[in-house]
């Protein structure tokens, strides 16, 4: 498996991703953790509440249209792993965000840009389960 790496394109992903957070945080005084938001669209304060939370991840999903509108093309996308393997790993992230009270957007993004110590521990303990993973599957399993 070949990974391309795409600088330009992971630049502004990463600028929009910044940015969104930041206009989160001044509009609403929230924090754009994804697994948050959408725990909270289905346990909504109020309607407010699940108006934004709605908002978000249908621009976090609507995304390939917007590239598809602006380009013509809709962005490539290749799962080089099995079905059985995607549901495995939704699971155990799931686990890990549980378990790990937030996700790599809350911790990684909004987190350590507040400079909090449970933030950069719990970004730190992602990156190397994240190195560990990607060994075990490449190099060990041999996907």
């Amino acid at each position: 498996m070949e990974t391309v790496f795409t600088p330009w394109a992971s630049l502004a992903g990463g600028v929009l991703i910044g940015l969104a957070s930041i206009l989160l945080m001044l509009s609403l005084g929230r924090i754009m953790g994804a697994t948050g938001v959408l725990a909270g669209l289905f346990q909504p304060r109020d309607g407010a509440d699940f108006q934004w939370r709605a908002a978000l991840l249908a621009g976090m999903v609507t995304g390939p249209v917007v590239v598809w509108l602006a380009t013509g093309a809709m962005p490539a996308v290749e799962v080089p792993i099995s079905t059985a393997a995607l549901v495995l790993g939704g699971i155990l992230v799931g686990i890990g965000v549980t378990y790990g009270s937030g996700c790599t957007s809350g911790h990684g993004v909004c987190g350590m840009a507040r400079l909090s110590p449970r933030s950069i521990a719990a970004t730190v303990t992602f990156m190397i389960f994240t190195g560990v993973t990607v060994f075990v599957a490449r190099h060990v399993i041999g996907g």
